[in-house]
Parts: structure tokens; sequence; C-alpha cells
């Protein structure tokens, strides 16, 4: 098997695992009207989780430190991965359904291509880029039409302001972490981004704890973003990301809109929507042709 076939399999696992997260985050967050856990909480809380079971791999394969010139790009992705993208996912999910969420984050193959691009310095074709701008377009009329059916004029909602910058956040960190993944390995990598994350996290989530009574299935919600969006799903994404290369392994992403809305069926009930669901297609459907024009012309 090929290094980027390799890749595009260990991108798939790690894109299942993370599909997931958008309707666990909204089960363990709650909608407006009844709130569960506070998004702030769920950052910090899952950094926690993740931190402990990191320490313990850590020691259990004594893994040296990082190298000093390995530092920032952890810094980065620890900010970015860690911190700022669930803490802006889990505020946008208090205020829209994770249905409406995946569609905005199906841009999150051709932003991460586009990181890499200017992180990694690996370039692509002209049409690569007009797919990523038809996209965004899409993504924009979407969020428009959405605002006007739900308060009947034209306008951007916080909640897609925040995903969006929840999205760039997020192909940040993947790239900068995919960067030092060759030398440190995909499980060191994460395990030292939630290790550094861990002393602002664990006061924090003791600040936010709740105090009124939490459903179980908000618990559980936040055990899986905690164990598996946080921890265990970056093994193989940045493993992925780093033997099939970045640019191209990233496009695995385009079925996680699909996943993500299939999954919010049963763990939310939230009906399939046309809109949403075409939408999505039309997204994916310029992340799948972008894919094909990632690699330069020979």
């Amino acid at each position: 098997m090929s290094n980027e076939t390799r890749g595009l399999w260990l991108g798939l696992v790690g894109v299942t695992v993370f599909a997931l997260t958008l309707p666990m985050t909204r089960l363990a967050t709650g909608p407006v009207d009844a709130p569960q856990l506070s998004p702030w909480f769920i950052t910090f809380a899952r950094v926690v989780i993740a931190g402990g079971l990191s320490a313990v791999f850590l020691l259990a394969t004594r893994s040296p430190l990082p190298k000093p010139h390995q530092r920032r790009p952890l810094v980065i992705a620890m900010l970015c991965n860690a911190l700022g993208f669930p803490l802006l996912l889990g505020l946008a999910l208090r205020q829209v359904s994770s249905g409406h969420a995946a569609v905005l984050t199906a841009l999150l193959p051709l932003a991460t291509a586009a990181m890499a691009a200017w992180v990694l310095h690996q370039r692509a074709r002209l049409g690569f880029w007009l797919c990523a701008v038809l996209g965004s377009t899409l993504v924009v009329v979407f969020s428009l039409l959405r605002a006007y059916q739900h308060s009947g004029h034209f306008a951007f909602e916080l909640a897609d302001l925040l995903l969006l910058v929840a999205m760039l956040s997020a192909a940040l960190g993947y790239v900068y972490g995919a960067q030092v993944t060759p030398k440190l390995g995909a499980e060191r990598v994460i395990c030292w981004m939630c290790l550094m994350a861990l002393p602002v996290a664990l006061p924090l989530a003791w600040a936010t704890w709740p105090t009124q009574p939490i459903q179980a299935a908000s618990w559980m919600a936040l055990g899986y973003v905690g164990v598996f969006s946080m921890w265990a799903g970056f093994f193989a994404w940045f493993r992925g990301l780093a033997i099939g290369g970045a640019l191209r392994v990233s496009q695995v992403q385009l079925l996680q809109p699909f996943i993500s809305i299939l999954a919010a069926v049963p763990l939310l009930g939230e009906p399939l929507e046309t809109m949403t669901v075409g939408f999505a297609l039309a997204v994916v459907g310029t992340v799948f042709v972008g894919k094909r024009l990632a690699l330069p012309a020979r």
C-alpha cells in the first residue's frame, strides 16, 4: 500500500471520529432554551480528560521532551486545536443545529489545503483556488438564506462567524501539527499539545464547573469529545496528514458533513432539511473538484 493510500485511510478514520464532534458537542451544550454544560466548561474539561490520558501515554512510552524547534508548531497547534476550535464550536452550537454547522465546516478541507500551501509551501493549480472561492460563496449564500428564514432579513448570524473562525483555527492547527508529526509521531504530537494546555485548562475547568443538574447524556457526550475528538482521533489524523501529504489527505474531510448530518438524526432528533443537504452536496462538490486540481500540473 502506498503512503498516499495509507494516509487517506488513516485520514478517513480521523474524519469519522471528528464528524461526531458536532452532534456530541450540541448534545453536551444543549440548546439556548434548555442549556446543559457551558461551552467554556466543555472546552477546558475535554482538554483535562485528554491531558490526563496524554500524561499516562507519555510516561508509559518514556517519550523525550520536544526539541526547541518543535515547540513553536506544537504551541500553535495547541492554541488552535485544543482551545480555539472547541470553544468557538461550543459557543456556535448553542445557537444553531449541528446540521447547519456541518455545512459551514464542509469548507474545512479546502481551508486545510490552503494552510498547507501557505505553511508547508505546497503548490496547487489555479483551478483549485477557484473551487475554494466557489465553496466559500456557497457557504455565504447558505448563511444568508438561513438568517432570512429565521429573522425575515438577510444578515450573518454570530454563530456563522464563530463557525468560520473555528474552521480556520482547526485548519491552521492541523497543518502545524502535521509539520512535526514525522519526527515526533502522531501520538506524541497530540499528547504534548494536550499536556501543554493542561495548566491553563485544569483551573478553568474547575472554575466553570456546572452548578445546575446536568443530564447523563450531556456527560457522556463530554466524555466522547474528551477521549476521541480531542485525543484518539488525532492519532490517525496527524499520521495520515504526515505520510499522505496534508494537501491531499485534507480532502478526505469532504465526507465529514454527511457523517455529521446523518449522526445528528438519531443522536439529537434533528430533521434532514432539504436546503441543508442541498448546500452540503454543493459545497462537497467543490471540494471534490478541488481535490482533483490539488497538485500542480507536470
